[in-house]
């Protein structure tokens, strides 16, 4: 990562990678896998396996508690609660929330943009959860092992 700017601008860099338009890690992103498929797909279960509606609203679950932090917020999500996904009872509702993850990504890589360099050493919310740096790298490091499965899931759903 040298020589592509400072911390907040490579972190950000790459949470665009993995959500919105990079292809150099997995050769694909989510806003990629998402493109044009359906809630029917979406919510197509395989064997014990998750669907890929969930898998979106496991990561968009932590964006948005991970978010709401970096704007100043408390540390309000809970591992527990992360698969606990809304029933999506039509289309359009699928829509929306692929819209939402994609817009919750895109802010949450605004923010780490904006983080001011000092501050990625600082403890996060609470020692125990390490620091800010160590816990954006966590969302890049979960962002692509549910990429993958989700690549996985797409192909057997979509025929």
């Amino acid at each position: 990562m040298a020589n592509m700017g400072n911390t907040s601008q490579q972190l950000a860099a790459r949470l665009r990678e993995v959500f919105l338009d990079g292809r150099w890690i997995a050769n694909t992103n989510y806003r990629e896998q998402l493109e044009g498929l359906t809630r029917e797909q979406a919510l197509q279960k395989i064997g014990p396996l998750n669907s890929i509606a969930l898998l979106i609203y496991h990561i968009d679950y932590y964006l948005v508690g991970l978010l709401k932090v970096f704007e100043g917020g408390p540390l309000d999500i809970r591992d527990q609660y992360s698969f606990d996904m809304p029933p999506i009872h039509s289309e359009a509702e699928w829509q929306q929330r692929m819209g939402d993850f994609l817009r919750h990504a895109e802010a949450f890589a605004r923010c780490v943009e904006r983080f001011p360099e000092h501050q990625w050493a600082a403890p996060f919310v609470d020692p125990k959860y390490g620091d800010y740096l160590r816990n954006v790298e966590g969302v890049i490091e979960h962002a692509y092992y549910h990429l993958g499965q989700v690549v996985l899931l797409k192909k057997m759903v979509v025929q």
